[in-house]
């Protein structure tokens, strides 16, 4: 179950790989063409501007925003980390306990769909935070704000951090699936987040917990927004444009990128064969596997990013997070295309197993009969389809949020030019990510 993120083999293609890339960069290049012709004026606000937005319903918008629904959704979040904690605690140490299922399927994969759909699920849900914010007001502190200022320069570095650490539990470290030593890297996690949250308060778990910065970054390709305390309805694309340059975005970004890319590549004959070549221990080759793939995938953007005229209130330095909001629907593509099966099958499988917790025979939930449809499995054609759109989609939308952040800050005579170094990046992510995933 741990190995299998549902990615499907170039023989799942209805049409041959080398035609699905040239058509996605063709589309790429179309698109970007489009929006120099048609798209001259900048149409969603910058890092630091108002997007604005359609007021929800005023029900809707008292209802989600109410003390009642806050308080529900922290109990239903510390509800399952209770349940987790059980079943790490006394689950049995195999795959068929519920807590693999709900640390790599659930919390990795669906949280952040649900996020893209509904807004920042984690944070609503978050049991760190609501820990925090028990002890914090039992000692008489305030949980937004600790003891002391969170550093501005930190930005979401330990976030990145912290992603970095959790796909290196995942894909790198050889006991994944051994119950201990996931049970040691959450207790950690959790150790962490509760002395970060009470030193520097909220502001630590919105820039230092590595589920809540991917969740909130994803979210904001959701249709929802709050702004003054009231639910609008607004572009996703506009919602975008307001994710705030923070500095460590660009390695969230890599983070994300570059792991997904390593996924794949870490499972084709090529990379099999090097490391069974290779001088050194494979368990080195796959840390400086994933090391280059996210340092590569930061470091592309940057370059791409950076490597064009600005003005003299700008400095190309700044490019990159400025710019870096782009990428976040080629990450949820991504999501879409390299864990759909697995989100579908094992988290279906996760909720039968979550019946029985402790590997007794029970079936507490009721749930214990559900079986695996496995449905996609027997639709290759639809599954590849899929996963080829959805790419395609990702990297389209991309070179939108791309253009109309290039035409809000660089020189009216560099703004066609000015983006192609970042449009050429995106081409050879296009290509690889393809590439990666139907090739592996």
């Amino acid at each position: 179950m741990i190995d299998a993120h549902g990615i499907g083999g170039q023989a799942d293609l209805p049409i041959p790989l080398q035609l699905a890339v040239s058509g996605a960069v063709a589309a790429l290049v179309l698109s970007f063409t489009v929006l120099v012709v048609a798209w001259r004026r900048p149409r969603y606000a910058g890092p630091d501007g108002v997007a604005g937005g359609r007021p929800a319903p005023d029900l809707l918008s008292r209802v989600v925003l109410s003390r009642g629904m806050r308080i529900a959704l922290r109990v239903i979040g510390f509800v399952v980390f209770a349940y987790t904690v059980a079943t790490a605690v006394f689950g049995i140490d195999e795959l068929t306990n519920p807590f693999f299922g709900i640390v790599y399927i659930w919390l990795w994969v669906a949280v952040p769909v649900a996020s893209v759909l509904l807004g920042p699920v984690w944070k609503a849900i978050s049991p760190v935070r609501t820990i925090t914010e028990l002890l914090s007001r039992a000692t008489g502190g305030d949980p937004e704000q600790g003891i002391r200022e969170y550093p501005e320069w930190l930005g979401l570095w330990p976030g990145a951090i912290g992603l970095y650490a959790f796909v290196w539990l995942e894909l790198v470290f050889e006991n994944r699936d051994s119950l201990a030593d996931v049970r040691l890297w959450f207790t950690v996690y959790v150790a962490v987040m509760l002395v970060g949250g009470a030193v520097f308060g909220s502001r630590f778990h919105e820039r230092a917990d590595p589920f809540e910065v991917y969740s909130t970054l994803v979210s904001r390709l959701s249709p929802w927004a709050v702004v003054d305390g009231r639910v609008v309805l607004r572009s996703p694309l506009a919602n975008l444009a307001t994710t705030p340059p923070l500095p460590g975005l660009v390695a969230v970004i890599g983070v994300m990128f570059g792991s997904t890319a390593f996924d794949s590549f870490s499972g084709s004959i090529f990379w099999l064969k090097w490391v069974y070549d290779a001088p050194v221990h494979a368990w080195v080759m796959y840390n400086l596997g994933l090391l280059a793939f996210c340092a590569a995938a930061s470091l592309l953007f940057a370059l791409g990013s950076s490597l064009t005229p600005v003005g003299p209130e700008l400095r190309r330095s700044e490019l990159p997070r400025l710019l870096a909001h782009s990428m976040v629907p080629i990450i949820s593509a991504y999501i879409v295309a390299h864990y759909l099966t697995f989100l579908v099958d094992y988290g279906w499988q996760t909720v039968a197993r979550a019946s029985d917790p402790f590997g007794k025979g029970w079936d507490i939930l009721g749930t214990a009969s559900l079986t695996p449809g496995y449905w996609f499995s027997y639709h290759p054609t639809l599954l590849a389809t899929v996963k080829v759109l959805a790419v395609v989609a990702g990297h389209v939308t991309a070179a939108v949020l791309a253009h109309d952040r290039a035409i809000r800050l660089l020189p009216a005579k560099h703004q066609i030019n000015g983006q192609l170094p970042l449009l050429f990046t995106m081409v050879g992510f296009t290509a690889g990510g393809l590439y990666l995933l139907f090739s592996a």
